[in-house]
This record gives structure tokens, sequence and C-alpha cells, in this order.
């Protein structure tokens, strides 16, 4: 560590988190910091100043406490703004390189409520693809979508695992322009909770979403995101309330 801590107007405390954070920016998730002693000594500051340092960082969301073992770098948190665009367009965004790994692509009947929502007739097929996304390498949701096949022919012959809503743009020249889109939070399944590495019954956020080109539903899909690694920002503005 070359970084040193002085006195002046900016408290050793925060000159002490800013050190640590970069570390944490650096290392992987789950390797330890320093000690609280191993800090105490390299920067020549108090426990109290280490204390509260590192307490920030546990707060904000870099660093997270195991009792017992240590203090470790914690993954990062996703944090999205609430609005239309592509997973992989939105993770390289805020800085993160995007993954997928496409776990199913086929041609089948889909279920009651996608039918209607893509406005499909009784019996009718379409394409399905489910596909876990990644950031950074950490498992960040499941997309489980539906598209209709007479809309987008040969779709499942495009590469899936990069971003569909570029595909959808690029190859048919039907950009998706609007989504009506729901929000839960629910307990992950076994299923969910395998491919997120989470817990059963571990809170997921749970998106129910169809997206348009105009008026044409070319999208169902149903997503889970872990709520410990993404989380959603949202602008609100004053509305009408009845009288």
């Amino acid at each position: 560590m070359t970084d040193h801590i002085t006195d002046g107007a900016v408290p050793k405390h925060e000159q002490l988190r800013s050190i640590v954070q970069r570390l944490a920016a650096v290392a992987q998730p789950g390797s330890t910091i320093p000690s609280e002693r191993q800090l105490m000594l390299e920067y020549g500051v108090s426990r109290i100043t280490v204390r509260e340092a590192v307490g920030q960082l546990v707060n904000e969301g870099w660093l997270t406490r195991v009792r017992g073992k240590g203090t470790f770098v914690a993954h990062r948190v996703v944090q999205s703004t609430l609005h239309l665009a592509s997973f992989t367009d939105e993770m390289t965004k805020l800085g993160h390189v995007p993954s997928t790994v496409v776990l199913v692509k086929a041609q089948t009947t889909p279920p009651d409520e996608t039918a209607s929502a893509l406005g499909l007739e009784a019996g009718a097929s379409a394409f399905h693809v489910k596909r876990l996304r990644l950031a950074d390498g950490v498992p960040i949701s499941i997309d489980d979508g539906w598209y209709p096949v007479d809309r987008l022919p040969g779709l499942l012959d495009h590469d899936l695992s990069r971003s569909l809503y570029r595909t959808l743009d690029g190859d048919y020249s039907t950009p998706i322009t609007r989504a009506t889109q729901t929000v839960s939070a629910e307990g992950a399944d076994a299923d969910v909770a395998t491919l997120l590495g989470t817990r059963e019954g571990a809170p997921v956020l749970h998106f129910d979403r169809v997206s348009f080109a105009g008026d044409v539903p070319l999208e169902h899909a149903k997503s889970w995101y872990r709520s410990d690694r993404y989380r959603l920002q949202m602008q609100v503005a004053p509305g009408t309330s009845p009288a």
C-alpha cells in the first residue's frame, strides 16, 4: 500500500475509507480485507478511525462482516434506474461486464397467460428463450421469455447470448418501443435459487413484462433478480391524487 493518511481538512476516517474502498473495488468478492490491527499499523490511525471507515463501507455495500470470521469484499450490488433497456446495454452502461448462459431455446406451446399477452390464437406455438444473466461473472437474474413465431421467424438461429433487443432492432427492424411491467417480491423456488446461487425461499424481485414494437406485442418475459445484488432506483414526481 502506498497511500498515506495526513492531518488536514479531510477527516482521517474519510481518507481511510477511500483507501479501503479502492482496495475493495479491484478485489474479488469474498476476499478478505486487512485486519483492524493491520490497518492501524499501516496508516497510523486509531481503532475508532478504522471502525468508522470500515463501518461506512459495510453500510454502503462494499464490505460485509461475517461474525467470527472477519470482514470481506462484498458482491457488487447492481443499482439500476427503472427504464426500458436490454440487460446487456444496462450492465455495460453501469460499468459491469455482462454475460449470458442460454438455458432453454425451443419452439413450443406457451402458457395461456403468455398466449393472451402476445395475442396468439389457441394452440399456436411460440419461441421460448430462458437465460441466466451475469454481471462480472456473478449471477444476477434469470430471464424467461416468449416470442411470437410469425413475427420473428428464425429467432432461435441467432446468437441468443447477445442482447435480444439489439437483435430485434438490427435484424428484424422491430425495435422495442415500450413495455408494461409489474414488479413484486417473492421467495425463490428451488430452480431459481439454484441458478442464482442463493437459498430456497430467499427474497427475489420478480418482473413480469410485456414488450411492444409500437402496438405489436413481441415479448412476454418473467425475470427473477437477486434482491441482495440488484436494486432499483426511480424518480417519483407529484401526481394527481383523488379529492
